[in-house]
């Protein structure tokens, strides 16, 4: 039983999981902060705004003891989540560990490290497919012959229906990585071939469980049918216990809405039943979403929830009393044969392309990604697929939780990232200066060869070398590697047929571009910082361009410098900034600064001082408050998740830019 938890400083986050350790918590789950994600230190132009918001800040050893200080880690089972940095955040674990006079061999706990879905969905990757792929080898191979009892890998599904993959495509996609990490292991001649199902025994699986209960209970059925089939015939794992499907789960976040928010309470608690209802396919672990995620991070008392939630279940109802309640029902039965034949013919088509990393590289992946979830949206948005409180039964009463959505959420006081800065730099100047230039030179030796990276990254974690030191070094060898958007890509989702509301939309677009004398209308989407969540920038982009619009979309991690740049370079209409992270407060003026210091105008209305009106809307998590600050400091709309209609949006913004262009508005017929 575990909360997703991690925010502000080590030391504030130490106290929260102490706390919440004595409320019953049986394990660890570590948020980290984007810049610790994505291999930057605090104090890296990138990391601006992202310091400590979205978890806890790790820059080197000294962090990390402060992490788990009073927490005893041999007694610990601690699942991080953490991906292109992984080799490092474990490498920090394990000498924390030895620090405190554990045996290594007896730490139980799992990194995520699944790079293909930060490819495709979650965005925090940072190296080529090749290189990730090898420090994902050099990890499993590593912890399988030095500490064995933890999961080196937990391949997430999750994160794929996040970004709008059916339950198809989440088994797929993540039975394809599968096979091409331990083909990667095996192929790397560092697990000699008896020890084969020792590999296949730590692979563990992340998985999201949405609210259509029995979909989601028939496909971890599948998906436990399915791995057992490819560990059997494709690896010949004989011992059952080395095949078993191990998973743990959190429930879908992509499903909690800004609307009726206390709505998501009964939604989590559906998700919950659908992995731990069926006994053959009961998830180990679970951690559940608080009901206010969609408003903004979510406070200790929310955490406290959903930990109870879990608690209700376990020890009040008879629920783990039973054998599996669905043995021998035909209707579970055909559902789940009807999944395993479709998943099957999936895999082997991906295998076709040359598996999991060319199908990243390539484009298809997140193709088919990016258009799943347009038609999701549009089917919510024609009403066909029914969210309470959204498009259906909107009125409510006032309500009491978020009467003052102010303190409905908790936030992390920006004074904190100057401290982490002040901290990092008092780090550098107090170590070993060339121990650590000396374990750099050697982690840069090693990757340019092929010997296991593990023990190169132990010794940068002891001599002191901080997280942005030891990417950078890797970076220089390996390169970084941007991956392909699948806007471009992506079929029409939302028909356009005379009357229909995005024809009406197409009509403003058009009509518009005339009015200003342009060839097309042009929109620049932009996610700045480091929050990799693309999805919602993603089906702005593809709607906007089904709009008639021309998109310029580069994808993730820009620079404010980087956007307004583009932004003049394209002679843009409009920008959109799309951010989930929390930085808006100190991302979005900074882009505006910018654009008015390139002699654009990127304030609404007739009496900015620029010559070339471009106004800004911005997208994302941001609480009421915020987004009045945004407005007053010159933001033409904001727009948060109750804003559910793509469509509507597109033409809101074809209106901001008739605004601040001073035409007059455009009434079409509805």
């Amino acid at each position: 039983m575990r909360t997703y938890a991690g925010h502000s400083t080590a030391e504030a986050s130490n106290e929260l999981y102490r706390r919440n350790l004595a409320k019953g918590q049986t394990g660890l789950s570590v948020a980290f902060d984007l810049p610790t994600q994505t291999g930057y230190d605090p104090d890296h132009v990138l990391a601006r705004g992202e310091v400590g918001r979205v978890g806890v800040p790790v820059s080197h050893l000294g962090d990390m003891r402060r992490l788990f200080q009073d927490i005893p880690l041999e007694q610990m089972n601690t699942s991080m989540t953490i991906n292109a940095t992984a080799m490092w955040l474990l490498a920090l674990y394990q000498v924390v560990a030895e620090e405190q006079g554990a045996d290594i061999t007896k730490l139980s706990g799992t990194t995520q490290n699944d790079i293909v879905k930060e490819y495709l969905s979650r965005g925090t990757h940072v190296f080529p497919p090749g290189p990730s792929l090898r420090l994902t080898t050099d990890m499993i191979t590593y912890t399988v012959n030095h500490i064995p009892k933890w999961n080196p890998i937990n391949i997430c599904s999750y994160h794929l229906q996040e970004a709008g993959a059916t339950p198809v495509q989440e088994i797929s996609y993540a039975m394809s990585t599968a096979i091409a990490v331990l083909d990667a292991v095996f192929a790397s001649g560092q697990v000699p071939e008896e020890r084969r199902g020792d590999v296949v025994a730590r692979i563990s699986f992340f998985v999201n469980a949405g609210v259509r209960f029995i979909e989601e209970m028939c496909k971890m059925r599948a998906f436990g049918r399915i791995w057992d089939k490819i560990t059997r015939e494709r690896y010949g794992i004989e011992n059952p216990k080395q095949r078993r499907f191990r998973y743990g789960v959190q429930v879908n976040s992509l499903g909690l809405t800004e609307a009726q928010p206390e709505n998501n309470v009964q939604r989590i608690v559906l998700e919950m039943l659908a992995v731990t209802l069926s006994k053959d396919a009961r998830a180990r672990a679970v951690q559940l979403p608080a009901w206010n995620e969609a408003l903004g991070l979510p406070r200790p008392w929310d955490q406290q929830w959903s930990l109870r939630i879990q608690q209700v279940l376990a020890h009040e109802s008879d629920l783990l009393e039973y054998d599996d309640i669905f043995a021998g029902s035909h209707v579970i039965e055909a559902k789940v044969e009807a999944l395993v034949e479709e998943c099957l013919a999936e895999i082997d088509r991906i295998q076709e392309m040359g598996g999991a990393m060319a199908a990243v590289e390539s484009g298809y992946l997140k193709s088919q990604l990016v258009s799943a979830h347009a038609e999701r949206r549009a089917r919510i948005e024609a009403g066909d697929e029914k969210i309470i409180g959204v498009n259906c039964y909107e009125s409510t009463e006032p309500n009491p939780l978020t009467a003052d959505l102010d303190t409905a959420i908790m936030t992390v006081d920006p004074a904190n990232e100057a401290g982490v800065v002040r901290a990092l730099h008092a780090w550098r100047d107090n170590r070993d200066e060339v121990r650590a230039q000396e374990a750099l030179s050697a982690l840069k030796k090693t990757a340019a060869g092929d010997a296991n990276l593990f023990p190169a990254t132990l010794e940068c974690a002891r001599a002191g070398v901080t997280t942005g030191e030891w990417a950078w070094a890797l970076r220089d060898v390996f390169g970084e590697f941007r991956a392909p958007t699948g806007v471009s890509s992506a079929p029409v989702a939302v028909t356009a047929e005379e009357g229909s509301p995005l024809a009406v939309v197409r009509e403003k677009v058009a009509r518009t571009a005339a009015d200003l004398g342009s060839g097309r209308l042009r929109l620049l989407v932009g996610k700045p910082g480091l929050d990799g969540h693309s999805n919602g920038a993603e089906q702005i982009a593809v709607r906007a361009r089904d709009a008639g619009f021309e998109v310029v979309y580069q994808g993730i991690r820009l620079t404010p410098e980087q956007i307004v740049t583009a932004a003049v370079a394209e002679d843009v209409h409009c920008v959109g900034l799309s951010i989930l992270s929390g930085s808006h407060a100190a991302l979005v003026p900074d882009v505006l600064a910018r654009l008015r210091r390139a002699g654009v105008d990127a304030s609404p209305g007739p009496d900015g001082p620029g010559d070339a009106p471009i106004p800004v809307i911005v997208g994302g998590i941001i609480p009421p408050a915020d987004a009045a600050d945004l407005i007053d400091a010159g933001v033409a709309a904001v727009f948060t998740p109750k804003d559910f209609g793509i469509t509507e949006i597109i033409g809101r913004i074809v209106d901001e830019i008739r605004r601040a262009n001073n035409l007059d508005p455009l009434e079409v017929p509805a």
